[in-house]
């Protein structure tokens, strides 16, 4: 019996950057358009979600779902999610540098709840 398809596991992928070589259209259209990216509209998508900081406007992040093959693993998962950086960034006509990608594996994260309750006991008041 052959395996119909492959184990799939979902990423969460931080892509971090530098801002780089900006033309003063893109420097003015990114500062213009800085409350939209600032760090209540930090989301995890698919097409990615950009946040930075106006002042100073110098780094940026761009946050993924990454769905692949389990046997990729975490590697694959940050090569697409900063293939996909790349792409958005160029498409935008921002200048970068130095992409780097930091990749959560949410099918193999172990979930730590406080004061080791187990599900049973989700219901009881906190005094916080």
């Amino acid at each position: 019996m052959s395996e119909q398809t492959a184990e799939r596991h979902t990423y969460r992928v931080i892509v971090r950057g530098t801002w780089d070589g900006l033309t003063e259209a893109a420097r003015a259209r990114l500062l213009s358009e800085a409350a939209e990216h600032g760090l209540t509209s930090m989301r995890f998508t698919e097409e990615g979600s950009l946040t930075y900081e106006p002042s100073p406007l110098k780094h940026f992040s761009l946050r993924y779902v990454v769905v692949s093959d389990a046997a990729d693993g975490e590697e694959m998962a940050g090569a697409l999610a900063e293939e996909r950086a790349e792409t958005t960034l160029r498409e935008l006509g921002y200048g970068f540098t130095g992409l780097k990608s930091t990749v959560t594996d949410l099918d193999t994260m172990k979930i730590n709840r406080k004061g080791g309750r187990s599900r049973g006991n989700a219901g009881h008041a906190s005094r916080w």
